[in-house]
């Protein structure tokens, strides 16, 4: 499947590290401003199946230990998606390339934080077509629903920021459709393994009113995901008896956390940061933490 790529692809690669020294190049990351990753569903004449477009420098023209912006646009079509599926797709992009053997993908959204190592590099890893190759067949293999892909990757600095502001508008329009509906108002919550090969004991549990801690899934995008992929990372938990209000503790979400982390944790409390917190990994978004000291919240 990936034989005409110059780099091991495979689930064994989820969990890598890139250290500075060991970077041939980083894209996005803390000290770039302006940086995104987003999937858009359009319609089946819209898509060029298998096009992979480069707007900017390619890897091979950037400098050794330099941090570029970034832009990685996932086109997609299929006869029975629509827009409620963008963040489920959106999301696959992290576990994807971080398949890839010395490819780094952290955090989501405006966030994104990619490392290639020099390894991978020497290797002939040295274009964003062959990252597009592997990104384009997971895709198509794992979500079959989808029946055309076709993948942009922006490097040139005046494209960025041109389409940024044109990201954050799409973000802020789903995380509108999420707001109003209540964590009592439903029976079914979901959850997330997706960071498991980064943090082995961290389950998200999404609510109507809790995202994953990365932001970037719903309880709408969750239970899209759960539907097209029953196997995947993203799966229903059944709410169960409220033993809490208050704290936001509920018999399913104990049940599903025990069995998810091999019973290294057993209880999660969802609405407090004391005794039970909920876990997390290192992609969160925001995180909340009590201070003794002061006894007060940072």
């Amino acid at each position: 499947m990936f034989k005409d790529i110059p780099v091991d692809v495979g689930v064994i690669y989820e969990g890598e590290r890139i250290r500075r020294n060991d970077m041939q190049v980083e894209l996005g990351g803390p000290n770039i401003k302006e940086k995104f990753e987003l999937a858009k569903v359009k319609s089946l004449d819209e898509i060029d199946d298998g096009k992979i477009t480069i707007i900017g420098p390619d890897i091979k023209d950037m400098k050794e230990g330099e941090a570029y912006p970034v832009g990685i646009l996932v086109e997609t079509a299929g006869s029975t998606i629509d827009q409620q599926l963008e963040g489920v797709i959106e999301r696959r992009i992290h576990g994807y390339m971080n398949y890839v053997e010395g490819l780094m993908h952290l955090n989501q959204r405006y966030d994104i934080w990619i490392r290639l190592s020099k390894k991978s590099f020497q290797k002939g890893l040295n274009s964003f077509e062959y990252i597009g190759k592997v990104l384009y067949k997971l895709f198509k293999s794992e979500l079959p629903i989808i029946e055309k892909v076709q993948i942009t990757f922006i490097t040139d600095p005046a494209k960025v920021q041109e389409l940024y502001p044109r990201a954050l508008e799409d973000y802020e329009a789903r995380d509108a459709k999420a707001r109003g509906l209540k964590d009592e108002e439903v029976d079914k919550f979901y959850g997330c393994v997706l960071c498991q090969s980064f943090a082995p004991t961290h389950v998200c549990v999404i609510t109507p009113q809790r995202y994953s801690n990365c932001g970037a899934i719903s309880w709408f995008d969750g239970r899209a995901s759960a539907q097209i992929d029953p196997k995947g990372p993203v799966f229903a938990i059944e709410r169960g008896e409220l033993i809490n209000a208050e704290k936001g503790e509920y018999a399913g979400v104990n049940e599903t956390v025990k069995k998810k982390t091999l019973g290294d944790v057993n209880k999660v409390w969802l609405y407090t940061a004391f005794d039970h917190p909920h876990t997390s990994c290192g992609c969160f978004e925001a995180v909340a933490f009590y201070i003794p000291e002061v006894d007060g919240f940072g």
